[in-house]
């Protein structure tokens, strides 16, 4: 094999470890958001009880809750964001196929 297959070779693995480590890091932003959502609609059920329940407090306990939903959107976006720059900007060869 020559020595600019085996550099292509190993170019094509390193990307593709790469794309997997970003797919991995896409997965844990979306079960970070999963758990956000269950936990704001958790608070939110919460905050609405307690003003059913005539306690003024309620309110500030729903917008706690909104609060966390949105600073989860936040941080899915900024994750994701980076693990798509990441992979799109690593090289995905290290030299041209008809180098010898």
């Amino acid at each position: 094999m020559r020595a600019a297959n085996i550099q292509l070779a190993a170019a094509g693995r390193a990307y593709q470890s790469v794309a997997q480590s970003a797919a991995i890091a896409i997965q844990d932003a979306t079960d970070f958001l999963r758990s956000m959502n269950t936990i704001s609609s958790t608070a939110a059920g919460i905050g609405i009880a307690m003003v059913i329940a005539g306690n003024a407090k309620g309110k500030d306990v729903i917008d706690e809750a909104a609060k966390i939903a949105k600073n989860g959107v936040t941080q899915f976006t900024a994750a994701t964001g980076a693990a798509v720059k990441v992979a799109s900007s690593f090289p995905k060869s290290f030299t041209s196929a008809s180098a010898s």
